[in-house]
């Protein structure tokens, strides 16, 4: 084969088979993929299922802690993971610039097959499309996910006052990673992706007798986006604890010097979880012995009911402010 994607790999002929066969199934072959139907037929053992699809578009494609292989199937996963759901099936489409490198190509589905066998999970039916060089900027991944339903009921609209706020540890890493690698930003002590699969550490307590309430990972407009969206969904105010967020100081440094908030960075590994108080502290425990989970904490509350909510921040002197949602597309392709 060439050495760089060519127009002729997604036109049906000679050259897509050759491509399905030497690299596609080289990395992502199973025996529900290799049958190579315009459709796959699944079985599944519950009545209830989660689906969720996703498109990633980040510059660069490779950073510290991953690259938009990892990315779309962590991000498809997560999705399906903080409904509640155990991921069980992926489909995944390429949209690739002509002339590509095949090696890249290759090295980032060598990335997606790690991923999938880390979280057992099966890549089931897919697309590859090429087209005209300067058309895109080298390579889009769409990613839809099917998950088993484990732990009904979760949702935005759940939210109580008198629930706690539990997040999983710090936030924004994964955004500052990557603006600060494409716009050649060096820190003292180098910053990864968080990009990391939810499932494993939240399986236990859809397993335990806990009662949650709400799950959400904080990707696009970070920690503030959530937040916003669980208020307004379910018509609360919630107030944070400025003082217990986590951030780590690469994150903090990176912000303060161009003047953004850490709070509106997206994450990858990251899991905001609404709860009774008396439900925390075993919430926590479970949390906590899981490697992901290490550093989870109580960062806010639930306040009461109100028809226009806001979510505040109070700030280590005891006052409170109200947390700004971030207006207009200030992080392009961070996801």
């Amino acid at each position: 084969m060439a050495e760089e994607v060519l127009l002729s790999i997604s036109g049906g002929g000679e050259e897509t088979q050759k491509f399905l066969e030497k690299i596609i199934l080289k990395y992502l072959g199973n025996h529900l993929l290799n049958s190579l139907e315009d459709s796959t037929l699944l079985e599944v053992s519950t009545s209830k299922l989660a689906f969720t699809t996703d498109s990633f578009t980040v510059k660069p494609l490779f950073f510290k802690g991953g690259d938009i292989g990892k990315l779309s199937i962590i991000g498809t996963l997560n999705d399906l993971a903080v409904m509640g759901a155990r991921p069980r099936f992926l489909s995944l489409s390429l949209i690739i610039e002509e002339g590509f490198p095949l090696r890249d190509l290759e090295r980032i589905l060598k990335s997606m097959q790690e991923t999938l066998s880390e979280n057992k999970v099966l890549v089931v039916t897919g697309d590859t499309k090429v087209v005209p060089r300067g058309a895109l900027d080298g390579i889009y991944i769409n990613t839809s996910g099917l998950g088993e339903i484990i732990y009904p009921g979760l949702s935005a609209r759940n939210l109580k006052p008198g629930d706690v706020i539990i997040l999983t540890g710090s936030i924004g890493d994964h955004g500052v990673c990557i603006l600060a690698e494409r716009e050649g930003f060096k820190f003292e002590v180098d910053l990864e992706s968080d990009c990391a699969s939810l499932f494993p550490m939240l399986e236990p307590l859809f397993t335990s007798s806990l009662e949650l309430h709400a799950l959400r990972d904080p990707t696009r407009g970070g920690l503030a986006g959530v937040l916003y969206e669980w208020a307004r969904a379910s018509k609360v105010d919630i107030l944070i604890y400025e003082e217990e967020i986590p951030v780590k100081p690469q994150v903090r440094a990176f912000c303060e010097i161009l003047g953004f908030e850490p709070y509106h960075f997206p994450s990858e590994g990251r899991a905001l979880i609404s709860l009774p108080e008396k439900e925390a502290n075993v919430a926590l425990e479970i949390l906590r012995s899981h490697p992901l989970g290490r550093k989870s904490k109580i960062i806010g509350k639930v306040l009461e009911k109100r028809e226009y909510p806001r979510v505040y921040l109070e700030t280590p002197y005891g006052t409170r402010r109200i947390l700004e949602l971030m207006e207009g597309e200030f992080l392009p392709r961070i996801c």
